[in-house]
């Protein structure tokens, strides 16, 4: 059986092949997993899941497809899942900071640095919009192969590129705004 980079080829695909392609695919599916999520943990969990959804539905890998793109579609719809669920928990918010830096100080709001800054505002996206930036910038995937990922025309991923960037940049003027007001 011969195998591509990325491709499978000729042959019948085995089930020892599809174990050797997942193997092959999970650190780049565990870096992808942290960027949606944020959390290294939650991405780990991610992984696993998706890869018992892969060998579940290993059969739908046909010899001429894209072992990568399959794969990474699993990842994304469970980090994408993930993002929803957490959505739709309670957010518990402490009234008074508990994480002291040494020397005893408190980090104040004017502490917050420029990643943290990021970080609330990309929560502030939709999961959808927070997986296409983890795509594309954490994956630096290109357009055409983010279209092939997503499975939307190439049209449409510019567009929610547009749009979800429109929708970051004013998540980080509130998050600018809100830092201010508490100053």
């Amino acid at each position: 059986m011969a195998e591509r980079v990325g491709v499978l080829t000729s042959g019948d695909l085995g089930d020892d092949l599809v174990r050797r392609t997942l193997l092959a695919r999970v650190d780049a599916a565990r870096r992808l997993a942290a960027y949606i999520l944020r959390d290294a943990t939650a991405a780990e969990d991610a992984v696993q899941q998706a890869a018992l959804l892969a060998w579940d539905r290993r059969r739908t890998l046909h010899a001429d497809g894209d072992a990568d793109g399959w794969f990474t579609r699993i990842v994304v719809n469970v980090c994408r899942d993930e993002l929803r669920r957490r959505a739709r928990r309670p957010h518990l918010v402490a009234l008074t900071p508990e994480h002291a830096v040494p020397g005893g100080q408190v980090p104040g709001p004017g502490d917050r640095g420029g990643d943290e800054e990021l970080a609330a505002a990309i929560a502030r996206l939709t999961s959808d919009e927070q997986t296409l930036l983890a795509l594309r910038f954490g994956r630096e995937l290109t357009v055409p192969a983010l279209a092939a990922i997503l499975r939307v025309p190439e049209g449409t991923v510019k567009s929610r590129l547009h749009s979800t960037l429109r929708r970051l940049r004013a998540a980080l003027d509130a998050e600018r705004r809100a830092r201010e007001d508490l100053q």
